[in-house]
């Protein structure tokens, strides 16, 4: 099936690769075609922009009814970052009690397997963030 490999393929999606507009530096993600801000200008303007990987803790929550398939998970945290570079990522939230979490908090970014949908099917994937000072 060439569906799950096309998926795969797309590296924006596995390394944090965003766009920057070279007309006014503003950086988006996911990828755009044309800056919502310059418009016409940006055209053919937009770079890669891979993600420092790096942002705090904008707010967060504990799931305590988790998908079925996360059920070993169960409760976790999930939590709104902002990275660095501005944009706005929502991902898992581990290695740290959820009484130490707060807003502000630095934290680091990976991308991990969540799930597949079979073993030549889809492989879900998503943002796993990570106290940068584990002693928080």
């Amino acid at each position: 099936m060439a569906i799950p490999r096309f998926w795969r393929e797309i590296r924006q999606r596995y390394k944090g690769i965003g766009v920057e507009c070279k007309n006014c530096g503003e950086i988006y993600f996911p990828p755009r075609d044309i800056c919502p801000e310059c418009r016409r200008e940006s055209y053919q303007k937009m770079e890669d922009y891979e993600l420092e990987g790096t942002g705090e803790v904008v707010t967060y929550t504990k799931v305590h009814e988790p998908h079925p398939d996360f059920k070993d998970l169960s409760p976790y945290i999930m939590a709104i970052i902002e990275m660095e570079e501005g944009v706005r990522l929502t991902g898992h939230l581990v290695d740290v009690d959820y009484e130490k979490v707060e807003r502000g908090m630095k934290v680091e970014a990976s991308m991990r397997k969540l799930g597949e949908e079979s073993p030549k099917g889809l492989i879900y994937y998503g943002y796993k963030f990570w106290p940068l000072d584990k002693n928080e």
